[in-house]
């Protein structure tokens, strides 16, 4: 399962994707992980393309308010647990 996560360092925002969200954000440096959206590649080159106007560079955008705006809309005040929500929910569908 993979997610599109939302970092903060500073006033910068980083729109990343993993299937292994703890082994990946370990290793960039961040100040605080804001969310956490259910979806792949194709998600977050979507997300990309829509703050592509706030890009500082690769991954890596401004927090202004329409980027901010999008990340509370996703509802995720603890994105750990609405990712151990989801892979509780994947593994019932498997069994």
């Amino acid at each position: 399962m993979e997610v599109v996560y939302y970092l903060r360092y500073a006033d910068r925002i980083k729109i990343g994707t993993s299937a292994r969200p703890r082994q990946r954000l370990s290793a960039i440096w961040h100040d605080e992980l804001l969310a956490f959206e259910l979806g792949g590649r194709a998600l977050e080159q979507q997300r990309h393309r829509e703050f592509a106007g706030i890009r500082e560079g690769g991954e890596w955008f401004h927090a202004g308010p329409e980027l901010v705006s999008h990340i509370a809309a996703l509802e995720c005040p603890d994105p750990w647990l609405s990712y151990a929500r989801w892979v509780s929910e994947a593994l019932r569908r498997i069994t």
